[in-house]
């Protein structure tokens, strides 16, 4: 097997070692000329005086606390905070560019109006009046329901603020942007009865089954992740990576088990199969605390044995047995998915299928295993009071159709919307806010979700930079970035316990910027009547300092608020279900007894080939674009110049007459790409594997032209069980160039 041994040299994850690991001293020493030739600026500090500020880091979900070094009043340099329970002392590629994000050029520097394809400035206050006259028409004529917000997060403060806005105004239709929480959350609902995020105690578990989780390539909170599993190992504790492909994840695995793409959740079930048919699961928890096992039995022993499930999968029976085995042998197994990072919702048979393991060996709430962690609850602001336009708005079915009958389970189905738009003559969608959220690069099928933003006549974008959306966007009203504002952020996407942290400010706003809190508040004022009696704060660092209370204090002296002692509710009172137990089955879980591997889009008869997307720690792919001390780190193997590489075995691209390095064309029936080809061992044959974070439009020219977004290659596939993106990849062909 080939593996480039420089590959797994670029974490920057651990105090010193991470410093060292870090490719980015080395590449900036190396290429000193270069830099200094190519950028408009130097970022070498003055001599001065020398300070920390500690905050959080929010350019991904993983809630990492930061050290911020400034000389006099310039931000030189980003590490992970000491003793930080998410992170300690750890920081990622991205967390340490944060620098380049404060001061590149990339910002948006002032309010922009977009006017006959041009970018204008135009005032705050004008802004805001421009916004607030088309919403108060908007309203007058019964229209309420037809705004939304899509946001990162539904957690804190600033989603909150969001709700309560639209609440008033008479809209249902804040939608938080798609990952593997929304099926996850589910699951633990379906199952358990709670209304949690799920929780992973990497830290104390012996043995980790992965259904394709890339631990080291940004999965959940990906510091938390990575040292989770240099925990494991320091352990002696074992890592079985299953997915078709040899990421870092599994080259760092005591075993790699390559899977026919898309068959993870199958693969589950054989191995729920296993463990009973040998009676190697925990007996004393399956009797006391579960309801609906003999069903799940029926179906594991009846469907899904090693045999059928070794023709779904094309893994040998014998590793299938050892795969149950190993697990349960284990004393403290764990059970994860969610592909790559987890950006992807994924399919809830899935997840369901891989949570039904752990609670076939009672890892639920216990050292070691997932635990619910529940919302944060210190947010107690006045009930709003509706007038009767609101009300009849708030009764209106959400346009994404969450919640509807058909959807009765999802809570937000952001990837339905550009299709919901689309179909409609005139868009459902008038007025459309996005915060914190970079939909246009984000969400697959790229050329779909042009067109329906298109459509929408006044679209707000509150980015800080100059990406895709904020790019198509009519206004543009630029956020404080992260290093300039105070905000709580009450999750760390994994952690095992609730936790609440706090940005603070490490610098003043470099340009006319302001915080997004401030601007749903002045909008509410601005508009007056139900909507400026709902929001009595005079700005938002009044209102947060409220909110928070007593935890103000000990959020600016620690940075975090964290229940240490929190393992989950004991199985007496964890489950909150019907039957007050943990449900294999119940009426509301219907998908496992049709399970079926979701299909990839397209016709194999002309597609042969399977296209997955990959992550990578050197690259950013969510609402974040790569910083350029990212891309400088970039292999050769994932970029040369401005081409992308695939990947391709080696047997694949032979067949098909292409060669090592060599421009190929690659289709989808989304669309087609120039691509190079790299020849990689580790993939199975016929697969290719692109990676994310490339092909933006946007930013700048450190950034944007640089490969190709996998997003414009691919296209949705809806889980019928809930209406979330199912699809894990797409049919491909490759071809000579």
């Amino acid at each position: 097997m080939k593996i480039d041994r420089r590959s797994f040299l670029s974490f920057a994850i651990g105090g010193a070692a991470g410093t060292a690991l870090s490719p980015i001293p080395w590449k900036l020493t190396d290429d000193l000329s270069i830099w200094s030739q190519n950028w408009d600026w130097t970022p070498v500090p003055e001599k001065g005086e020398t300070s920390y500020v500690k905050s959080t880091c929010t350019l991904c979900p993983g809630g990492c606390g930061i050290s911020v070094r400034l000389v006099d009043d310039r931000v030189v340099k980003i590490e992970g905070q000491a003793g930080h329970p998410v992170n300690n002392c750890g920081i990622c590629l991205l967390g340490q560019s944060g620098p380049q994000l404060l001061y590149g050029p990339n910002r948006v520097q002032t309010p922009q109006k977009k006017v006959n394809g041009r970018w204008r400035n135009i005032s705050w206050q004008a802004a805001i009046t421009e916004i607030a006259e088309k919403l108060s028409d908007l309203r007058a004529n019964g229209l309420s329901h037809t705004i939304a917000c899509i946001a990162d997060s539904d957690s804190g403060t600033i989603p909150e603020l969001w709700n309560r806005f639209l609440t008033v105004y008479g809209s249902p239709n804040f939608i938080r942007t798609p990952s593997i929480e929304d099926n996850y959350e589910l699951a633990l609902y379906l199952t358990q009865g709670v209304r949690a995020r799920p929780g992973f105690d990497m830290k104390n578990c012996d043995h980790i089954l992965s259904f394709g989780s890339g631990l080291i390539e940004g999965w959940e909170s990906p510091v938390f992740m990575f040292q989770g599993k240099s925990a494991l190992v320091q352990n002696g504790g074992k890592m079985d990576q299953i997915e078709p492909r040899l990421s870092k994840t599994a080259a760092k695995s005591d075993k790699w088990i390559a899977a026919k793409p898309g068959t993870e959740g199958a693969l589950a079930l054989g191995i729920g199969h296993v463990i009973i048919s040998e009676g190697l699961y925990n007996q004393d928890f399956v009797a006391k605390f579960t309801a609906g096992f003999a069903e799940y039995k029926k179906l594991v022993l009846e469907g899904f044995s090693p045999s059928a499930v070794s023709q779904m999968t094309g893994i040998d029976v014998e590793t299938i047995a050892g795969l149950a085995r190993d697990f349960t042998r284990a004393r403290k197994p764990l059970a994860i998915c969610g592909r790559g990072a987890g950006n992807s919702p994924g399919s809830l048979q899935d997840f369901m299928a891989v949570h039904m393991l752990n609670a076939l060996v009672g890892n639920l709430n216990q050292t070691g295993g997932m635990v619910g962690v529940p919302e944060a609850d210190y947010i107690e602001w006045p009930d709003v009071v509706m007038d009767e336009i609101a009300s009849q708005g708030m009764q209106q079915v959400r346009l994404d159709g969450a919640g509807s009958e058909k959807y009765p389970n999802a809570r937000y189905l952001l990837d339905r919307l550009p299709a919901v738009i689309n179909d409609s003559q005139e868009s459902p969608v008038q007025v459309l806010f996005v915060s914190g959220a970079n939909p246009m690069y984000s969400m697959p099928d790229t050329q779909a979700v042009t067109r329906a933003f298109e459509k929408i006549p006044l679209v707000v974008s509150f980015s800080s930079f100059m990406d895709e959306t904020a790019a198509q966007a009519d206004l543009i009203l630029p956020n404080h970035i992260y290093l300039e504002r105070y905000e709580d952020v009450p999750i760390a996407r994994g952690f095992p316990k609730p936790i609440i942290s706090l940005t603070r400010p490490a610098v003043e706003p470099q340009y006319n910027t302001r915080h997004v809190g401030d601007v749903i508040i002045q909008l509410a004022k601005e508009m007056g009547g139900p909507l400026a009696a709902a929001f009595s704060w005079d700005d938002y660092e009044t209102c947060l300092a409220e909110t928070l209370a007593d935890l103000m204090d000990t959020l600016i002296e620690d940075g975090i608020q964290m229940d240490a002692g929190y393992s989950g509710a004991k199985w007496e009172a964890a489950f909150e279900t019907d039957s007050a137990k943990f449900e294999f089955s119940n009426n509301a879980i219907k998908a496992l007894p049709d399970y079926k591997s979701v299909p990839a889009p397209g016709d194999d008869s002309f597609y042969p080939l399977i296209l997955v997307p990959y992550d990578t720690m050197r690259l950013a792919s969510g609402y974040i674009g790569s910083p350029p001390f990212m891309v400088k780190s970039l292999e050769a193997t994932i970029l040369n110049g401005n081409d992308v590489l695939v990947e391709v075995n080696p047997a694949t691209a032979k067949k098909l007459g292409l060669s090592h390095g060599k421009y190929a064309t690659l289709t989808t029936p989304g669309g087609s790409a120039k691509v190079k080809i790299n020849y990689f061992d580790g993939i199975m044959p016929g697969v290719v594997a692109i990676p994310r974070g490339l092909g933006h439009s946007a930013y700048d020219n450190f950034l944007a032209g640089k490969g190709v977004s996998y997003n414009t290659l691919n296209q949705t596939v809806e889980d019928p069980a809930t209406g979330f993106d199912a699809a894990w990849g797409i049919r491909a062909k490759l071809s000579k160039a």
